[in-house]
Parts: C-alpha cells; structure tokens; sequence
C-alpha cells in the first residue's frame, strides 16, 4: 500500500519540477537590460517549409550588453529572420546590413521595468497554480486508495509540505527576477 503513495508523491513532485522548469524557462525570455541570445529563444524563422528556431539557421552573438548579432548560415534567410524577429513582437527593431542583422537593445524605461515585473509575477503565478494543480490530482489519487484515516491525513501533509516549498521557490525565483529587471 505504502508504494502506491511513493508513487502518487513521486508522481506530484515530479509535476511540481515540471512547474518549475517551466518558470525558469519562461523567466530567460524575459529581458532584465543586458543583451542575451536567449532573448530570441522564442523567435521562429521560416525554414524550408517548417517553422524552425532561429537558433537553428544562425548564429547568435552578443558583441557587447547592448547589441545582438545574427549572421545565418545562408544569406537568403536575411530577409525571413528579419520578418521572424518583427512577428515575434519582442520590441526590437532589427537592422539588416546585408551580411548579418544586427539588433540594438534599447535600455529599458521605469515604465517598461514595470510592465516586464507585471509579466514576470503573471509567469510565477502560473506556476503555482500548476503545483496547486498537482498538489489537487495527488490528493484526488490518494482519496481513491483504500487506507486508513490515519495513513490518509500523514499522506495530505506530506503533499501540502511539497506544494509550500515549491510555491515558495516559485516566490524566491520572481524575487531574483524582479530585482534583475528592476536594476539599472
């Protein structure tokens, strides 16, 4: 009996790292003023066909903290990848030399500080509510085994420990966000 709740615990804390994986994955795309190459991650380019990751058909650089630089692998994909960085409305204004685009970040404004802190905590939000969310099938699991009362309230506990210290790491990792944003 006691391996079907491991299993059903197993099976929670695994969707609550899930949760988290996604927080973080989500928490790169957002830019803090310093130029990164994951602040493309998102942008998908016209490929032959297929939507492919921009990572896939150029090379991302960041020359200096203010400055992207995409050099792709066949010059005719200049054109598409430019049309893929504007669909991906990500607010850069991409610069295309012929060779190579390049985009400038601009610094980031209070207001825009404020709207990106909005974002993030929107972000941490949902992740809670998907460790909520596995905490409610754990225990929706737990209610269809035969135990005890005893075994069955140890067992909630057990869960309601794991979702508090996995919304408390969501809240720790949009702390670390916000003042990432919030620094000039």
């Amino acid at each position: 009996m006691n391996e079907e709740i491991e299993f059903i615990l197993d099976t929670a804390k695994e969707a609550m790292n899930h949760a988290m994986k996604h927080l973080e994955k989500e928490f790169v795309s957002i830019r803090a003023g310093k130029a990164t190459p994951a602040m493309l991650s998102t942008v998908m380019v016209e490929y032959y066909g297929s939507q492919t990751p921009l990572s896939q058909v150029a090379n991302i650089n960041t020359p200096d903290a203010r400055t992207i630089s995409i050099q792709p692998w066949e010059k005719s994909m200049l054109t598409e990848i430019e049309k893929a960085i504007m669909i991906a409305n990500l607010g850069f204004n991409p610069m295309n030399n012929g060779d190579m685009i390049m985009i400038n970040v601009p610094p980031l404004t209070e207001e825009r500080r404020l709207s990106l802190v909005k974002q993030a905590k929107a972000i941490a939000e949902d992740a809670k509510v998907g460790v909520r969310n596995a905490r409610k099938e754990a225990n929706n699991d737990l209610k269809k085994l035969d135990i005890s009362e005893d075994l069955m309230s140890n067992s909630e506990d057990d869960i309601q420990e794991l979702t508090n210290s996995f919304v408390k790491m969501a809240d720790e990792k949009f702390h670390v966000k916000e003042k990432e944003i919030m620094t000039i």
